[in-house]
């Protein structure tokens, strides 16, 4: 080798070596930076709540009650955020790695999923009363004024010629609520599972948009004007009809299902963040009576009897049946409607 070429391999070399070193202090620091971070968080008590689309409204109005109750009991500053989306992408997000000290979920098996990734245990359910369920909610369907196409029943859904908008069943609580709440109503009132499939079936084949998410739906109906028909959680028609007035018809069907909302500390999570005392005492707050009352002036079902007797006006009488009843379960339904290739993906495939 010339001296020349020699020198330009010596250089070469410790270019490679500065970057190396360079590249090992930025992963240091990043390192450093994350653990900062979640010290800071731990230190300044700041916890994230990942829950579904259509609670927006209502934790905004929980989350500073909370920091106020825990501020007069401990005298300490704390801070509430909130991460809102579909509650099945929710549940994906925090297995790939957000940082949720609680998640407050629409369908069990969105917190199940989190148990079989270890993130929290698999007795979850037993942490707080009511299945860990602090409220509850139904599917209705929300029409035009006055109700134009007389829809006043699941089997209307599958009527040819119906616009439906339900949000997609494979991201959204929401929507697989909307799908069993069909599927069961068939079979609660003495069908066999062949006529509650040709209902969904044909439900979907009315259904022009599937959007990732509840609120989405709401966006795609009421200000995008697609659909005649919005199916959704009873409390999410509520406050469309609240910030739209009288251009929309609530409809409640005689028979639909019990959607509950279960609620999880994330234990992975909070304990890396040293967050758990402050995420048991955030989710035992929604048991409290002034925790239920917020509950209920959002137009969902508490479970406090106090609160359920003071906004009885706000909350029809329905004739509800669980997931349990009809499905065997969340585990079961999940497997056999919405896993990959499972029912829901065979049903839609008929639509193209």
């Amino acid at each position: 080798m010339s001296k020349i070429a020699h020198v330009k391999q010596l250089i070469k070399t410790r270019q490679r070596q500065r970057r190396a070193s360079f590249t090992a202090a930025l992963l240091i620091a990043g390192v450093s930076l994350l653990a900062f971070y979640s010290t800071a968080q731990a230190a300044t008590g700041s916890i994230l709540n990942a829950s579904y689309d259509v609670t927006r409204e209502l934790f905004k109005d929980i989350n500073p009650a909370f920091v106020a109750d825990w501020k007069k009991k401990t005298g300490e500053s704390i801070s509430v955020n909130q991460s809102h989306g579909g509650s099945s992408k929710q549940a994906r997000s925090v297995i790939d790695g957000l940082e949720a000290s609680v998640v407050t979920m629409n369908q069990a098996n969105d917190i199940d999923i989190l148990a079989d990734k270890g993130l929290l245990p698999q007795d979850w359910a037993k942490q707080f009363p009511n299945n860990a369920a602090p409220f509850y909610s139904t599917m209705v369907f929300l029409t035009r004024k006055g109700n134009p196409k007389h829809i006043a029943s699941w089997d209307d859904l599958g009527k040819p010629g119906l616009k439906v908008i339900i949000p997609n069943p494979k991201t959204s609580g929401n929507g697989r609520y909307s799908y069993l709440a069909a599927w069961g109503s068939v079979i609660k009132t003495g069908g066999t599972e062949a006529q509650a499939r040709q209902l969904v079936e044909n439900l979907f084949k009315n259904v022009p948009v599937l959007d990732g998410g509840g609120r989405g739906a709401t966006t795609t109906f009421t200000q995008r004007e697609i659909g005649d028909v919005l199916v959704t959680f009873e409390n999410e028609v509520q406050l469309v009809r609240q910030e739209f007035g009288d251009n929309f018809e609530v409809v409640y069907p005689k028979i639909s299902i019990l959607a509950e909302s279960p609620v999880a500390v994330v234990d992975k999570v909070a304990d890396k963040l040293g967050t758990r005392k402050i995420s048991t005492a955030y989710l035992q707050f929604l048991y409290t009576e002034a925790g239920q009352d917020l509950i209920a002036k959002h137009y969902l079902r508490p479970r406090s009897e106090i609160a359920a007797k003071k906004y009885a006006a706000s909350f029809k009488p329905v004739n509800l049946f669980t997931v349990d009843d009809v499905f065997g379960g969340w585990k079961q339904a999940q497997k056999k409607h919405f896993d990959d290739g499972g029912e829901f993906d065979r049903i839609y495939q008929t639509k193209k």
